[in-house]
């Protein structure tokens, strides 16, 4: 054996170099790492967003932990977090599942499936603030009174509504991903459960979910942590109103930053919302057990 050959027999065994993954890591230091260590300092200090720093030990922590609006802001998260996960987990494995086969007429629909994924959130919260308008959105033009009520208006409703056009929206996404991953299961497991006489629900129960287990903990981290950043659609569609019925974390840190001019208190509200995503990835990635990278084929 050559000394080349071997050389690059140890490259192939060692995998890429670290190197390549330099520039990545630069990037995220300069975006994230030292933003967020910005925001940490600013937490302890009173500053409008114009005039002269000052440190003030723990006073925006206290204000911000005695708010009580700061706990329904967190209750409010809770609660959009929770209902759009339910709603969006379960119809979005269904489409993937469905999506992933080879007919036309699947792939036809796909792409209908998708094109949510074209808008802004700015553009859907645009939207559907029109065409749920009492006066003059789908309701009345289509002479259809249970439409025609305040949607957006009503506090017991409106909560759903946001939940309703979050999913509208995310859920394209999350069917790619599992469109993805069950393309990647072997046609062979499917061929021999039919074998063993197996049904379609058999096989999706025996096979298909098996075998999506780290895309179901990939696409479940995703719709959790992404609770934590809707806030472009929830500021155009509702505004967190009516009163603080939509008043979620991430909104109430901008209102409370640009609105009531904070900064102190709007950075400590950024801290404790960094923390949540982190503390929710960090648990929803342990439910994939230490090996969670392994090839989910291992042993099949």
């Amino acid at each position: 054996m050559s000394t080349s050959t071997g050389s690059s027999r140890r490259v192939l065994e060692k995998g890429p170099s670290g190197w390549l993954a330099a520039p990545a890591l630069v990037f995220f230091l300069l975006f994230a790492i030292i933003p967020l260590f910005g925001v940490l300092f600013l937490s302890f200090t009173k500053w409008d967003g114009l005039g002269e720093i000052k440190l003030d030990g723990l006073s925006s922590w206290t204000t911000v932990l005695t708010d009580p609006v700061t706990g329904n802001a967190l209750w409010v998260t809770a609660k959009i977090m929770f209902f759009s996960f339910i709603v969006q987990a379960p119809i979005s494995l269904l489409l993937g599942v469905f999506t992933s086969a080879s007919q036309k007429y699947r792939a036809a629909l796909a792409v209908l499936y998708f094109v949510p994924l074209l808008l802004s959130s700015a553009a859907v919260a645009i939207a559907y603030k029109a065409l749920l308008d009492p006066n003059f959105g789908l309701g009345p033009g289509l002479g259809l009174p249970f439409l025609a009520q305040d949607w957006l208006g009503n506090s017991d409703l409106v909560l759903f509504v946001v939940v309703f056009v979050i999913a509208w929206q995310f859920v394209p996404f999350h069917t790619l991903i599992y469109q993805g991953g069950v393309r990647q299961i072997p046609a062979s497991l499917y061929e021999a459960a039919q074998i063993d006489g197996a049904g379609r629900v058999q096989q999706f129960f025996a096979i298909t979910l098996p075998q999506l287990k780290y895309t179901i903990i990939t696409s479940s981290t995703l719709m959790v942590v992404g609770s934590l950043a809707y806030f472009d659609l929830v500021f155009v569609l509702t505004g967190g109103g009516p009163g603080y019925s939509t008043r979620l974390l991430p909104l109430h840190m901008y209102l409370t930053g640009f609105k009531a001019n904070d900064m102190g208190a709007a950075s400590a509200l950024g801290v404790i919302l960094v923390v949540i995503g982190l503390a929710l990835a960090l648990l929803l990635q342990r439910l994939g057990g230490k090996n969670r990278n392994a090839s989910q084929l291992e042993g099949a």
